[in-house]
């Protein structure tokens, strides 16, 4: 999805100022966001890639104006309203409209540090080789999808080389948009700077690339 979120190689946004000591809140209410997009998470009624594309269609406006955890908020309330567990009134009103839609799980805060430490494994068995070995030079597809993806623009039709194999994984463009798992091989590509941005430098980037992105170069 050519979206707002694929920054990547963009100028004209102003330098990258780090905050010294940031902390990892600025205020109660992204703690809270935090908690509440965790939490609905845990109702199992969408996956976390699911959960990234909601975030990645807000409006290119909103998304560049908008903090950290109020894009969270902005892409759990679509959520909500895209599985009906919430109406557009209760969404403005801030309280029920009656009974709930029931749900199949409620995390509860006992449970909540032994399902952060437990995670969501990604990796997943697949019963053919992997397509590429280290070393093989590669082009990423020059790919426009309408939904989620993990193919950055900046490295799209590029030239690169497999450093690593990270074994099958999820992989993300069918499982946002509710396809299954469909298991992919996962590499990490070197891409020269040279070849990314045309500058004169030794640098390189690692990205890590599902196989239907890659093709033979």
């Amino acid at each position: 999805m050519n979206g707002p979120h694929d920054m990547g190689g963009f100028t004209g946004f102003g330098p990258v100022r780090p905050e010294r000591d940031e902390p990892i809140f600025h205020a109660n209410w992204e703690r809270r966001a935090f908690a509440t997009t965790l939490a609905a998470g845990a109702m199992g009624q969408w996956n976390i890639d699911m959960s990234r594309h909601s975030r990645e269609r807000v409006p290119a406006t909103a998304y560049w104006a908008s903090t950290y955890y109020e894009i969270w908020l902005a892409g759990l309330e679509r959520l909500l309203l895209d599985k009906g567990l919430i109406s557009k009134e209760e969404l403005a009103d801030g309280v029920p409209h009656g009974l709930g839609r029931p749900v199949s799980r409620v995390l509860s805060a006992a449970d909540t540090p032994a399902v952060l430490a437990r995670g969501g494994p990604a990796d997943r068995k697949l019963d053919r080789e992997a397509r590429f070995r280290p070393g093989d030079r590669i082009r990423a597809r020059n790919l426009n999808p309408d939904g989620h993806t993990r193919l950055p623009r900046y490295a799209r039709g590029k030239i690169g080389e497999i450093a690593t194999i990270h074994g099958s994984h999820v992989f993300p463009d069918s499982a946002a948009a509710g396809k299954g798992d469909d298991p992919q091989w996962l590499y990490s590509v070197r891409f020269p700077a040279v070849e990314l941005w045309g500058i004169d430098s030794r640098d390189a980037v690692m990205i890590d690339l599902w196989e239907p992105y890659l093709e033979p170069a």
